[in-house]
């Protein structure tokens, strides 16, 4: 091996043996039945027309990219497990329970980054951990799933079509869904005004106190 190659296999020859293993569970799956065609593909359903179709595969060469993991596949496996399976809270910054409040850590962006403690009565805590999970099907990962930034429009017509359903001409960012809860002083409903940073939310507080 050439000491400048510091992989187990050239990109080339990876590339054609991951094609190689690619088609064969292809034509594995289309033999089991496995593979359902429709839309543009539904002519592949055809035997004849899916073995023309493998043929073009290996008319041309596939990319792969191939570099060394930093710091290691424990460093990888750790990087990716904090969008997988972390949800709201790392267990780090949760640092006390005695059994009627949760004391935990956060970050003050409005204060120099600050690190500050608070302490929650624990079904205040669970109503706020709670917000940040998502529902059934949404995913954590940036640049999944059919909100993908590459497919959303597509994806999203198509789920509209599906679920006749369109939206208005000329609607505005503002819910004119009825409120399910009242403001605690007024009794007013409430509405969902925008996202504000913490920034924002402390020049507002600042500017619009009257006290």
């Amino acid at each position: 091996m050439n000491k400048r190659q510091s992989y187990f296999l050239p990109v080339k020859v990876l590339g054609r043996i991951f094609r190689q293993r690619f088609v064969k569970g292809l034509r594995l799956a289309y033999r089991r039945g496995q593979l359902a065609f429709g839309g543009k593909t539904a002519s592949l359903a055809e035997a004849r027309q899916f073995q023309a179709f493998v043929d073009r595969l290996f008319r041309q060469n596939w990319i792969v990219y191939a570099k060394p993991s930093l710091g290691g596949p424990r460093t990888v496996l750790r990087y990716l497990g904090r969008y997988t399976h972390r949800v709201a809270i790392s267990n780090h910054r949760l640092l006390a329970f005695d059994g009627q409040r949760v004391t935990f850590q956060w970050k003050d962006y409005a204060r120099g980054n600050q690190q500050r403690t608070m302490a929650l009565p624990a079904p205040e805590f669970l109503r706020r951990f709670l917000q940040h999970v998502l529902p059934r099907g949404f995913v954590r990962i940036r640049q999944f799933g059919y909100l993908a930034t590459p497919c959303r429009t597509a994806r999203l017509t198509l789920a509209r079509k599906l679920l006749d359903f369109m939206p208005a001409q000329g609607t505005t960012t503002t819910s004119t869904v009825a409120a399910t809860w009242n403001c605690p002083r007024c009794g007013g409903a409430m509405e969902i005004g925008p996202n504000l940073t913490a920034t924002e939310l402390v020049w507002r507080c600042q500017f619009f106190d009257t006290s």
